[in-house]
């Protein structure tokens, strides 16, 4: 490859010369020996990668420059040529040496210009060095070209107490080191989806390093000159590896991500692009924004705040459709404002107290002054591009936000809608509001929270209670007043202060939208929930089923779910949001957390707070495997270990933590504390995040540490946990109290000790408010390996104990199989040439059917795991397999599959071997194209026997979706059928000519070839006359006998009630060699057969009988064969070569056009499987071949070795394999 002209001061150190010319040099690497390689790889990171080099030099300069270097000798030539050719005479014109070296400097930047511009224009912001990296980490570790590098570091690696200097290459899948240290060689690659745990830690034995683990293994990486940005790095591969485990997502999503506007030095685009996913990632979670919003830069700035009159400093930060502010104190203030309520954004005067400001005023009348910016008229810029862009249509919802900054919400229980709205109507007809279109002529849907429909009595609020409510209003009006209303109010430590103490009911639904971000995705999206409703009525499906168990579960004991208003909203909210993330669905617990939401939202409102639960607040929880909330148990387990260390090793004892979490986390408490403390509880999450669940949870342990570290079993911990939680009470609640289904916990014997919420708010404040959400995002990584890891471990081992009980293979066979498939199928999701692989895997389904391989996979796995290799023939084999396999024939086969395959050519007996190897060469496994006889060979197949698979097949065309359809299917796979011999149709010639040619493949390459060679070429001789003498008996036009096999092949009734029979008649086809008197016995079972049978020596009309070779001694079998090896292939030992498409072999005497393409001639020769295995049995070298053993576990460890070489000229970004 071209270089860019770089200096080189010493030219023969470690170098041969080997052409030259007045303008250049060829030169060659010396030897590696000790010293060379160790060079190469501490002080150049390229010298492995180019043992070839060009120097451009000049005559009297002592300098040299690196113009272009190459791999091999072939690649160096050709450059040199090049300058020979195109250079040389044009140099010679120059007179001045400076020039001659400008010139040529120039000359080659210009070729690197051209070839980046023609070859890879998306890669021109990768600097010269990177992609010189970039080429050794392939060439070193056999990568593809799909497979991208992300960044590479210098460090050690310590193999025991020795540190190994080399370098690491972190790419998008892999984690690669490369070591070369006097003559010792060190070679580490180590899938991202395998790592287990990431840790950065200094040790006395180790200096401040990284360690990495997998299942197998724990390596340490040290001597990095910035380990932050390294560890940080491999936490976000580590981290887009684990998403891959986990959904589908990661290998389809493909986000833009926003470039930086000047390409920073050795930094490649990938690198670059996961710094911006992770600071747009930081950004959603910090202000609550929509999934889809992408940060566009930042500044530093101040912000006046009218409130305490100051000037607070922080960041300023501009997305497509946000301008947010976050204080450096992190309590101080926090902004957000949104850009559809910008009217005018505009650079004010300067002055001492403003300097450089930007003035942002809102449809609301408020005015947000910014100052202390340094590109202030950049930054304008920026702005007015995005508010051209914003669309200039009002939303709806719009007008109830501007409602709420100038209406008073002290109002009464049923506060009346603006006038000027359509859907205002008298507060005594509730019911009668109609929102949302779709619900006409339908259950009518209240366009408020259900809550203020269902009050019962007004008592509470004439009293202490509520006078103490109104005083709750009362400040947060002031608040108001102060810092502003709705979705641009300044958020500040008085805010959290606020809500500490219980927001008012009738200001609940508002706030809640306003603090998990809901608002702002409702107003962008206006009818997309009537739609979502619209489409989903009435369509069913296994989350619908689920939904309608459920509804009647949810909340019982509130009147608003008693009647059928509650619970068609619930309905229409949960099967919506089902519709909408068909991933989730519906889980268990998000029916309560609706149903909450709805006491103080109309249905469009608590649907989008569902939405912000499921999607940013609680990501993953809400999943089939609720990983999510999974991993956050592990970050409470370890809190617990920090701030609780006494009462930890109690809780793991007793298993406790992991029962009481999940119930805690899933339904934020609503399921464990009456339904007016836990409120409260959802008041502080939507406003401070999980941090606040774990820092309450933390102080309910400490609250009832005494008690537990006393318990001797995991009931009586749940019991205390129970009961302490069932008292805890919110005295200031205006609702009438709801009965709570735990209050059964509590003891008859004692008053119980009422725990007041707001008390125990102020104690997880006070004792662990020091939490952060930054540390708890770190730690949600480390548990998310864990988890992810663990719930593969488990359905590796819930596949493996599920295909174990019908396979030869060992449990650990098994294990290390289902490592090699999933790999496989991974792979191919990251280095395919498209992503259906990734799309065609469904979380739904049970592990088994979940990593599913098609046919391309399958032939690269079963050429380098089969005990069969045939060499170029191995393709063609894995072909008819995977057709074999594939019975409902969509072109994936799953894992049981696959093993089945893997197992009928290592375990069984030589029987069961040449059982699947002769289904190898009939329909469905050999392809119609693969012999011209093939349609022939599918009447005999249709005729003789149904397939399993064809019969699944034409079931399967019915109708799929019928449940009786499953039923049949279920019913077939219990009935414990076992294959005999004789339910094996017959081979067509040309179907055993494709047999033969296989057999002479797999021998060729085995110790005794010439053996096996011979052995089979006796026994093809032998089998092709006798198909020859079976063809001329049944041409013989007997009628009785023809009724007679009819009857025989069309009355499977009998056949199976004579189980006697076919038991005899089975043990003797299988024990030919040895028992005469066992021929008698299955003569004598079935005397009607027996004279046509010694009367046509081969004839198989009828499949159940016994072999006609059965009636040879073996003496009389030998002789035969030992003649006919000779006699019969007169024209060469048979070789796989002479075997074409066009040979015809014995007894073939007429016209060989009409012996190949003559119908008769090939409908009539036909041999059985009985026939092949006798005949295979005579012969010592076939048995033996065929019943060896072969160790699968080396050949995977081989496979693994060798498994990354991969042929794709696809292109990649890392967008579609992140998330």
């Amino acid at each position: 490859m071209w270089l860019g002209p770089e200096e080189v001061l010493l030219a023969g150190a470690l170098w041969v010369t080997e052409r030259a010319n007045p303008f250049f040099l060829l030169q060659r690497r010396r030897g590696h020996g000790l010293l060379v390689g160790t060079l190469d790889v501490v002080l150049d990171s390229s010298a492995r990668v180019a043992p070839y080099r060009i120097l451009h030099q000049t005559q009297d300069s002592q300098v040299y420059w690196a113009v272009a270097c190459g791999s091999s000798r072939k690649e160096i030539t050709k450059h040199w040529e090049w300058l020979e050719n195109n250079l040389l005479q044009t140099l010679s014109i120059f007179d001045n040496e400076e020039d001659i070296t400008t010139f040529v400097k120039g000359k080659i930047h210009g070729i690197i210009a051209e070839e980046n511009k023609n070859e890879q224009p998306q890669s021109e912001e990768d600097p010269g060095k990177f992609k010189e990296a970039e080429l050794k980490m392939r060439k070193q570790f056999g990568m593809p070209e799909v497979e991208k590098l992300v960044n590479y570091y210098s460090c050690s690696y310590w193999k025991g107490r020795v540190p190994r200097q080399g370098w690491l290459y972190l790419t998008v899948n892999h984690l690669c080191f490369y070591s070369f240290l006097l003559g010792k060689e060190v070679t580490l690659v180590i899938q991202w989806v395998d790592v287990t745990q990431l840790e950065k830690n200094a040790t006395l034995l180790f200096p401040e390093c990284i360690k990495v683990s997998t299942r197998d293994s724990e390596l340490y990486f040290s001597m990095f000159l910035n380990i932050n940005e390294t560890f940080k790095l491999m936490e976000q591969l580590a981290n887009i590896a684990m998403r891959q485990l986990l959904d589908n997502e990661s290998f389809l999503q493909d986000k833009s991500l926003p470039k930086p506007r000047r390409p920073l030095k050795n930094i490649s685009a990938l690198k670059r692009d996961l710094d911006a996913r992770a600071k747009n990632e930081c950004y959603r979670a910090t202000f609550r924004l929509p999934k889809d919003e992408c940060l566009d830069g930042h500044t530093d700035c101040t912000l006046w705040t009218p409130f305490n009159k100051m000037h607070i400093p922080g960041q300023m930060f501009v997305s497509n459709n946000y301008i947010c502010f976050a204080s450096r104190a992190e309590e101080a203030c926090h902004l957000i404002i949104p850009l559809r309520e910008v009217t005018i954004v505009e650079k004010a005067d300067s002055s001492s107290v403003l300097p450089s400001p930007l003035s942002i005023s809102t449809k609301s009348k408020m005015t947000f002054f910014f100052a202390n910016l340094k590109d202030r008229d950049f930054l304008v810029q920026r702005i007015s591009d995005f508010l051209q862009r914003t669309p200039s249509k009002k939303p709806c919802g719009i007008d109830r936000e501007w409602k709420w900054n100038v209406a008073d919400p002290s109002s009464e229980e049923v506060p009346e809608l603006p006038s000027s709205s359509p859907l205002a109507i008298s507060p005594t007809s509730a019911l009668g509001h109609r929102p949302i279109s779709f619900c006409a002529g339908q259950v009518p849907t209240a366009s408020q929270g259900l809550l203020k429909l269902f009050r019962r009595n007004s008592e509470e609020l004439s009293g202490p209670k509520g006078a103490k409510e109104k005083m709750k209003e009362e400040s947060w009006n002031i608040h108001f007043f102060e810092y502003g209303r709705g979705m641009c109010m300044y958020r500040t430590a008085k805010t959290r202060e606020l809500v500490q103490k219980g927001i008012p009911e009738n200001l609940r639904g508002e706030l809640w939208l306003l603090f998990s971000g809901a608002w702002n995705e409702m107003v962008t999206h206006p009818g997309y929930y009537a739609d979502l409703v619209e489409k989903s009525m009435g369509r069913y499906n296994l989350a619908t089923e689920e939904i309608e168990r459920d509804l009647h579960r949810s909340m019982p004991e509130h009147p608003a779910f008693q009647n059928e208003l509650g619970i068609a909203a619930l309905r229409r909210v949960l099967t919506a949001y089902a519709f909408r993330n068909p991933t989730i669905g519906y889980c268990q617990a998000m029916n309560i957390v609706t149903s909450v939401l709805l006491l103080y939202c109309n249905e469009e409102e608590a649907f989008w707070l569902l939405v912000a639960l499921c999607e940013r607040m609680l990501p993953d929880y809400y999943n089939t495997r609720v990983v999510g909330a999974l991993v956050d148990q592990g970050i409470f387990e370890e809190l617990t270990r920090e701030y609780l260390p006494q009462l930890s090793e109690k809780m793991q004892d007793l298993g406790v933590i992991s029962t009481i979490s999940l119930s805690w986390f899933l339904t934020l408490f609503l399921s464990v504390m009456p339904f007016e403390s836990a409120v409260v509880i959802v008041d502080c999450f939507f406003y401070e995040g999980i941090k606040f669940i774990l820092q309450v949870s933390l102080a309910i342990l400490d609250a009832n540490m005494e008690k537990l570290l006393q318990c001797c079993d995991e009931g009586e911990a749940m019991t205390i946990l129970g009961r302490y939680l069932d008292n805890v009470v919110n005295r200031q609640s205006v609702s009438p109290p709801i009965p709570h289904l735990h209050a059964l916990l509590t003891s008859g014997d004692e008053p119980p000790l009422e725990i007041d919420i707001f008390e125990l708010i102020k104690t997880s404040y006070e004792k662990f408010s020091n939490l952060k959400a930054d540390d708890i995002e770190q730690m949600r990584f480390k548990q998310r390996l864990k988890v992810i890891q663990s719930l593969e471990d488990t359905a590796k081992k819930s596949v493996v104990r599920a295909v174990s009980g019908d396979i030869g293979f060992s449990m650990e066979e098994l294990e290390e199989l289902y490592v090699v498939f999933k790999a496989k199928y991974l792979m191919s999701c990251y280095w395919g040439n498209n992503r259906a692989a990734a799309a065609r895997r469904d979380q739904s389904l049970p592990y088994l059917e979940q990593y599913r391989i098609d046919m391309e996979q399958f032939k690269e796995l079963f050429i380098s795991l089969t005990p069969w290799s045939c060499g170029a023939h191995t393709p063609v084999l894995a072909g008819r397999l995977f057709r074999l396999l594939d019975e409902n024939r969509d072109s994936l086969i799953n894992f049981k599959e696959f093993v089945t395959g893997m197992s009928g050519m290592y375990h069984g007996d030589l029987t069961e071997k040449l059982k699947v190897l002769y289904k190898l060469h009939l329909p469905p496994a050999l392809n119609p194209e693969e012999t011209e006889s093939a349609l022939e060979a599918t009447s005999y197949f249709t005729e003789d026997v149904t397939t399993e698979g064809n019969a699944g097949v034409a079931e399967k065309g019915t109708s799929p979706q019928d449940y009786r359809y499953y039923l049949r299917m279920w019913a077939k796979e219990k009935e414990s059928k076992k294959e005999t011999i004789k339910d094996l149709p017959k081979m067509s010639q040309e179907q055993f000519i494709e047999l033969c040619k296989t057999l002479y493949n797999m021998f060729s390459e085995d110790p005794v070839e010439q053996e096996l060679y011979h052995a089979i070429a006796t026994v093809a001789s032998l089998l092709l006359r006798i198909g020859e003498v079976g063809k001329k008996f049944s041409n013989r036009p007997t009628r009785k006998s023809e009724d007679c096999k009819a009857n025989s092949t069309q009355d499977p009734v009998s056949e199976e009630e004579s189980p006697t029979s076919e038991q005899s008649q089975n043990s003797a086809v299988e024990q030919t060699p040895q028992a005469d008197h066992e021929d008698k016995a299955s003569i004598d079972a079935q005397p009607e057969k027996t004279q046509p049978e010694n009367q046509t020596l081969g004839d198989g009309s009828g499949e159940g009988q016994g072999s006609p070779l059965q009636l040879l001694s073996d003496d009389e079998t030998k002789d035969d064969m030992s003649m006919s090896s000779y006699s019969m292939v007169s024209t060469g030992s048979l070789q796989c070569e002479d075997i074409a498409d066009d040979t015809v072999l014995v007894g073939c005497e007429g016209s060989s056009a009409a012996a190949r393409y003559g119908s008769t001639i090939d409908t009539d020769w036909s041999i059985s499987f009985e026939q092949i295995l006798a005949s295979m049995l005579t012969e010592t070298a076939l048995v033996n071949y065929f019943e060896k053993k072969v160790n699968i576990l080396q050949k995977i460890k081989d496979q693994k070795k060798v498994e990354r070489q991969f042929s794709s000229s696809s292109d990649y970004e890392l967008s579609s394999v992140s998330g």
